[in-house]
């Protein structure tokens, strides 16, 4: 099962970082890549704990849905997300945010399973976990834009 861990330093607290990654309309500016749009359970806004959003978008030349719940938060320190139906077999992906001096280090763990067996190992390995990276530091780099100037 792969994990994928990114770090990213933002110059803003720690609190606007946090809000700034839960905010539905937030991460249809940080994915512009994939056109996602939030298109059922909560579509705009900041998302709680309980919520579940379905997510559209176009992932590897696919259009597709992925509905995630809000499993943990503890605020303005944390929050979980686990994929609740979608292409993935599984997925949580935690969120954390650390004051530091000068800002908040922001910290994705990204922990999925493919689906498929063999043939989802296969494919981890020869692209899947090389996009998701990407598309989680790309995804962190917007946001750091975003809080800096906020």
């Amino acid at each position: 099962m792969p994990i994928i861990k990114h770090e990213q330093f933002l110059e803003a607290p720690v609190e606007v970082c946090f809000d700034l990654a839960r905010n539905v309309d937030i991460h249809t500016q940080t994915t512009p890549k994939t056109n996602e749009k939030a298109v059922g359970g909560v579509t705009e806004g900041l998302l709680e704990q309980g919520d579940m959003v379905t997510w559209e978008a176009t992932h590897l030349g696919v259009r597709q849905r992925l509905t995630a719940k809000i499993t943990h938060m503890e605020r303005p320190t944390m929050f979980v997300d686990c994929m609740v139906k979608g292409a993935f077999h599984s997925f949580t992906h935690t969120h954390h945010f650390q004051e530091v001096s000068g800002g908040t280090l922001m910290i994705d763990r990204f922990e999925y399973k493919s689906p498929f067996g063999l043939v989802g190992v296969m494919a981890d390995k020869l692209f899947l976990e090389k996009y998701m990276t990407n598309f989680i530091i790309s995804r962190a780099r917007e946001l750091k834009r975003i809080a800096e100037g906020y």
